[in-house]
């Protein structure tokens, strides 16, 4: 053989390079997290590529699941695509969590604000152009388990916030140390529906592990985002009534009769709610009268729930989520994405027996000792909902917002409602009021996003990805020329 030339060896070393980094970005990553605080393994996480051009071929995206040590086999399902941008390395990250409580955040991917939907028949995918990893790296988390491809043995169940913020704040502890890279990017927590509990909750157990070192990292906590969330049922519960007679849509969706009794039947509904928050074994009671009286009479018409506009029909969801059912169902799909093969064998949308678990969480308050704190500690807040909802209305949003007892609460109680204007083309796509952060505090922000009902991605693709970006870049969305 001939002897090979200094060029040639030099060429061959950056070859044996870049293939080192390819398969160290190929290969599988295992990292547990040990709490030196604790002294022991909290959780392992498991990862790998998806590599085959499942959803956006053009980033760089893993799937694996989350052992959580103290659970008897319990273990939470993601999956993670990078930023689309050229500043993909130093965009935020953000995790997205759907509510239910007890549905997959895998749905929101698919059909809201994710890279791909679902092609015509569910056996492939086509690109999202509105999708939420345009400019920030996102993660869609099941959770919690049991939900989605996540999965847990008999004890395994979560029943309430501090559980669900507890086993999250442990997987981003994992997460991060497997994925380094992220730490210094600001770090954002988006949800929707009861994501209105699961979000302040897991911020503020970020929060909280922040200023308390409890994590071998800390989390660069940047700000929160909700949208048609269930955040303070106390007032929330207080607007049902008349988002079901007097919407800006003109719909009146119950009889006159069914519209008074609601009305009547408030004062009691608060004083319960009320009574939760200081006795958690009112919670329930409270759960179920408030729904009794208050929601019941807008699902006896039929509606739709998530669109005061449109019949539910047959599908429970009120929506036909089949071709995502079936995408989620295929083998290909389970391989791509590294699915255990302890996942439930079928896929579907929302975990009934999860949700029941969270009756004694339903009427909890997850604003004014959760939101207050973050925002005087500097974490930013948005709190969005597109106006023909009724389940989680924007009236009941503002209300709650409005009512939010911090150093801001004054500017932003007596501001007026702007016009919020998004693209090239200045849409008009809803109304919006804020209290800018001050020295030392974060920024509330409430905006009603027209046209859109329950799941904003989803009906707004463009108004949500703008809000967004807004949100994570820190544009204000308050123009005031």
């Amino acid at each position: 053989a001939l002897p090979i030339s200094i060029m040639q060896f030099i060429l061959l070393l950056v070859v044996f390079a870049v293939l080192a980094v390819v398969s160290a970005t190929q290969s599988p990553i295992t990292r547990e997290w040990t709490s030196a605080k604790h002294g022991k393994t909290i959780g392992t996480l498991k990862a790998e590529p998806v590599t085959n051009g499942l959803c956006d071929a053009n980033v760089n995206q893993q799937s694996g699941y989350f052992n959580v040590k103290s659970g008897n086999d319990k273990n939470y399902f993601f999956w993670f695509f990078e930023s689309r941008s050229k500043t993909q390395a130093t965009d935020p990250l953000v995790i997205w969590l759907t509510g239910g409580p007890g549905c997959s955040s895998q749905l929101a991917l698919m059909t809201e604000n994710g890279p791909c939907t679902p092609n015509e028949d569910g056996t492939g995918t086509v690109n999202n152009p509105y999708s939420w990893n345009t400019n920030a790296n996102i993660m869609w988390i099941d959770q919690p388990a049991n939900v989605g491809f996540s999965y847990g043995a008999t004890g395994d169940d979560d029943h309430d916030e501090a559980e669900v913020s507890e086993d999250m704040y442990n997987f981003l502890q994992a997460f991060f140390k497997a994925n380094q890279q992220f730490l210094p990017n600001e770090f954002y927590v988006f949800g929707e529906s009861y994501g209105g509990h699961f979000v302040p909750a897991i911020s503020k157990r970020i929060f909280d592990g922040n200023n308390n070192g409890d994590g071998e990292y800390k989390i660069n906590l940047a700000g929160l985002g909700v949208g048609n969330g269930l955040t303070d049922p106390v007032i929330q519960y207080q607007y049902y009534a008349e988002m079901a007679m007097n919407n800006t849509y003109g719909i009146k969706t119950v009889s006159e009769d069914a519209y008074e009794g609601m009305i009547k039947t408030i004062p009691t509904c608060k004083k319960m709610a009320e009574a939760c928050q200081k006795d958690t074994s009112k919670c329930v009671p409270a759960d179920d009268y408030c729904n009794l009286k208050q929601t019941s009479p807008y699902y006896s018409t039929g509606l739709n729930p998530y669109d005061i506009r449109k019949p539910c029909g047959a599908n429970s969801l009120c929506y036909n989520m089949t071709t995502t059912e079936t995408f989620f169902n295929l083998q290909s799909t389970r391989d791509a994405l590294h699915v255990n093969s302890k996942a439930p064998n079928q896929w579907v949308e929302c975990n009934n027996k999860v949700n029941a678990g969270f009756m004694g969480d339903w009427m909890r308050d997850y604003a004014t000792d959760y939101v207050t704190p973050m925002l005087e500690g500097g974490v930013r807040v948005l709190i969005y909902a597109g106006d023909v909802d009724f389940i989680c209305n924007w009236m009941g949003n503002k209300a709650w917002t409005r009512a939010l007892q911090w150093s801001g609460h004054e500017e932003f109680d007596n501001s007026i409602d702007y016009d919020w204007t998004y693209g090239t083309s200045n849409i008009k796509g809803g109304k919006v009021r804020a209290a800018p952060a001050t020295k030392g505090t974060g920024s509330l922000t409430f905006l009603q996003v027209f046209e859109a009902g329950h799941m904003v991605p989803m009906d707004q693709p463009e108004a949500a990805l703008s809000l967004l970006s807004d949100f994570i870049t820190n544009k204000p969305f308050v123009n005031k020329k």
